[in-house]
């Protein structure tokens, strides 16, 4: 489905077919291994089924240019044994498909020994085309006319009678006349914030969201209309 124009969803990515650009954020690499170190006992299953899901992105796509948007790792202020060998692997795997950035994320303090292993580029954001990819926990000038962020994973909580379930979506609206586009992430562990409940994080969202229009990811992409009909 396009979301802009010239821009497709696939799956939980973007797809920018004249620039052959693949735009993925916010894959948290290692947050299974962060909930263990707590307590919770979590089962490691969601590397794999994250590995499945980029497979077929990438095959769907054929990417020259593959961007992560932010957070390819969770933990703050140490690179785990667990984000050691899984960031390298998904790394290994987009290598075989075409370019990789890194476009820094709030959680990406300590990324630089990891995409300097694979000589990765590492930058602040990503402009190509028309578009502009930074991580969206801090504004950053640009005077491309779209902007694509993570960092604020939303999802929005679906009721059916006494089932409630929360799912993943795009959200689409304005900043300072520009599109602004915002993508869930891509990890499997978490639901994501529920845009029509939670507090927002991104500077780029601390204003009314109403007019934002929602395009929900599940068995395929669903456009919902406006959040201000959801709530």
């Amino acid at each position: 489905m396009e979301i802009v124009k010239g821009i497709e969803i696939v799956d939980l990515a973007l797809w920018l077919k004249k620039e052959k650009t693949l735009v993925i954020a916010d894959l948290h690499v290692g947050f299974e291994e962060a909930l263990n170190k707590q307590g919770i006992l979590l089962p490691r299953f969601a590397f794999n089924d994250l590995i499945k899901k980029l497979e077929k992105i990438l095959d769907k796509t054929n990417p020259e240019t593959i961007v992560i948007g932010g957070d390819l790792k969770h933990e703050f202020g140490l690179i785990s044994e667990q984000e050691w060998r899984d960031s390298l692997k998904v790394i290994d795997l987009i290598s075989r498909y075409g370019r990789i950035v890194f476009v820094k994320g709030n959680h990406d303090k300590i990324l630089g020994p990891i995409a300097k292993k694979r000589s990765v580029e590492f930058v602040d954001k990503f402009e190509v085309g028309d578009v502009c990819i930074m991580h969206g926990n801090k504004i950053l000038e640009t005077k491309k006319k779209t902007i694509i962020i993570g960092h604020e994973h939303p999802a929005v909580c679906l009721q059916q009678g006494q089932r409630k379930e929360v799912v993943k979506c795009f959200l689409k609206g304005k900043w300072k006349r520009k599109d602004l586009i915002v993508m869930p992430s891509m990890n499997q562990v978490t639901e994501g914030t529920d845009v029509l409940k939670e507090r927002k994080i991104s500077p780029f969202l601390q204003k009314s969201l109403k007019d934002f229009e929602v395009f929900v990811v599940a068995d395929k992409v669903y456009d919902f209309g406006k959040l201000k009909d959801l709530s």
